[in-house]
């Protein structure tokens, strides 16, 4: 009873004496492994994205917007909770430790699978303003993200990868039974994105669309399989399969914003355009920046971000602030009035300021990762730190222009001037040994404060001699 009171009360305030919408509706479009450079307006030269390079250039384009993780699910928790890794603890992939037990040096920290059921999202905040919230896509955080805020879900569970492909069948996913064979995942996501606009165009509401696209399995579109064959190769970008996928989610982009135009509500919503780390290694490019993702390089987690905001963001705008996944709780609140928990510590700032073109001294902060575990590495190339994994645990600051990693198995440092080396190919460490020295006492400081587990713990399965025959082979391969 209470909860039908609350959606009629915003029905009923929904628009002012003059009309004008008082709670702004939610469009947050979130891909996975969607890369730095995989649009249009962030200069790819192969894949097509008409429709998100227009909202782009209708708001404003976030060029040092970062993940919170190089890799989905602490990624997607953090966003959630609002909180960076070591408060959540979801810390990698699953629990178990990955790669090669002879060549971890250390224990890694398991940490935990399931986003904690006393986290308050930010869903259950906007929930609790008389917004109809709904998660379509990927969710990776538990079985259900109904009990997290949501009213809807179509296609959430606790799967990081679309089940058994984008062609169904889907099994395990009530809500993606009965699908025509030749039904593409991304376009029934969108499809069913768009009957939720339509559905609740006379209340607020807050989607977040959240593809599984562009995650594998590499499964092309078939309609538009031969467009991108056809299509002279870029020198960035080449993936066929890959193509395809992003030009469904850009085609469904374009229907959605077709409707909100068709129903008058395109000035009512914001639109912010997200991913949850950096692209699939083996088949697209973040060039000029290094790493993919699972690497703590810029490829990892550096991420495009727009926010189209119509009457508050001015149109054609660029802001080159860092910010990081855990800004958008306290931004999503403050976008639709609602209030912040209490008894819960948040990690980021509001980006409302910057979205009015404000630039206050809080933005003159660090921003941190954290990941003491392991990732085996996809194939032998020079975009990660070493051939067997893409990351191994470690810690990373960016104060700045500096950005600092440090490495738990051997102590090593990495310092990078992103201004004047984005490529991460000069480190510095020990030439600016002093920056260094200031870096890692912030970076160590924080993890005190924050209870960041540091992994020190030998591992007795650890085997250097297989490890050097390892690396040696890999090496081998590359030349």
């Amino acid at each position: 009873m209470k909860r039908l009171l609350t959606l009629l009360l915003a029905i009923v305030s929904v628009h002012t004496a003059d009309g004008a919408r008082e709670k702004p509706n939610v469009l947050f479009i979130f891909l996975d492994d969607f890369g730095w450079r995989d649009t249009g307006f962030m200069g790819s030269d192969f894949y097509e994205t008409p429709h998100l390079d227009a909202l782009a250039s209708e708001g404003m384009v976030f060029d040092n917007a970062y993940s919170a993780s190089a890799n989905c699910a602490p990624a997607r928790a953090s966003l959630l909770s609002g909180q960076y890794a070591p408060r959540h603890r979801i810390f990698n992939v699953g629990t178990g430790p990955r790669g090669n037990d002879a060549h971890r040096r250390l224990l890694h920290v398991p940490g935990v699978d399931v986003l904690g059921l006393g986290i308050k999202t930010w869903a259950h905040q906007i929930k609790a303003e008389g917004y109809e919230t709904a998660l379509m896509g990927k969710w990776h955080l538990s079985d259900d993200p109904l009990p997290y805020g949501f009213d809807l879900n179509i296609g959430g569970s606790h799967s990081g990868s679309p089940p058994r492909g984008y062609y169904p069948p889907h099994p395990n996913i009530p809500s993606l039974q009965g699908l025509s064979e030749d039904s593409y995942l991304t376009d029934h996501l969108s499809d069913t994105a768009d009957a939720f606009i339509r559905e609740n165009k006379d209340r607020p509401w807050m989607l977040y669309l959240t593809h599984f696209a562009v995650h594998t399995p590499l499964d092309a579109k078939k309609e538009l399989v031969g467009k991108y064959e056809a299509k002279p190769k870029g020198e960035l970008h080449n993936h066929v399969a890959m193509a395809t996928m992003v030009q469904s989610v850009d085609d469904g982009v374009g229907k959605i914003q077709a409707t909100l135009e068709e129903l008058g509500l395109e000035d009512d919503t914001v639109i912010l355009f997200f991913s949850d780390n950096g692209g699939y290694g083996p088949a697209t490019d973040m060039h000029p920046l290094k790493g993919y993702k699972g690497t703590y390089y810029e490829g990892g987690i550096r991420v495009p971000f727009f926010v189209k905001w119509p009457g508050v963001v001015a149109p054609g705008s660029e802001n080159h602030t860092p910010i990081i996944g855990v800004d958008l709780y306290p931004t999503l609140c403050a976008i639709t009035g609602a209030k912040l928990p209490k008894d819960q510590a948040l990690d980021g700032l509001n980006l409302l300021p910057l979205f009015k073109g404000k630039q206050p001294d809080a933005f003159n902060r660090p921003l941190y990762w954290h990941f003491p575990a392991y990732l085996q590495a996809y194939a032998v190339t020079d975009e990660q730190r070493d051939v067997l994994f893409r990351a191994r645990p470690c810690s990373v600051i960016r104060m700045g222009d500096w950005k600092l990693h440090q490495y738990f198995e051997s102590g090593d440092l990495e310092l990078y001037n992103l201004k004047q080396d984005i490529g991460e190919t000069r480190n510095l460490a020990k030439s600016r040994s002093g920056k260094a020295k200031e870096l890692l006492a912030q970076l160590e400081s924080w993890r005190r404060e924050i209870g960041a587990p540091v992994p020190a713990t030998p591992n007795p399965d650890f085997d250097a001699k297989a490890e050097a025959a390892a690396i040696a082979k890999s090496n081998a391969r590359k030349r």
